[in-house]
């Protein structure tokens, strides 16, 4: 996913009724992960995963 910062690699897996994201900076290979409904829309759910990854970037520089 392009989000003019950098590139992030953004995996979906369906678990019955919930959906996990896992989403990893290829630079540094953080990854983190996040479950949300199955229903919700992939970008909805790249979204949250990918700011939470922006999150835990920016709290490790700090």
């Amino acid at each position: 996913m392009n989000r003019g910062e950098g590139e992030y690699l953004v995996e979906f897996i369906q678990v019955g009724s919930y959906m996990k994201v896992s989403a990893v900076d290829p630079v540094s290979g953080r990854e983190v992960s996040i479950v949300g409904p199955a229903s919700a829309s992939r970008n909805q759910l790249t979204r949250v995963a990918v700011n939470k990854l922006k999150y835990v970037l920016a709290k490790e520089k700090s």
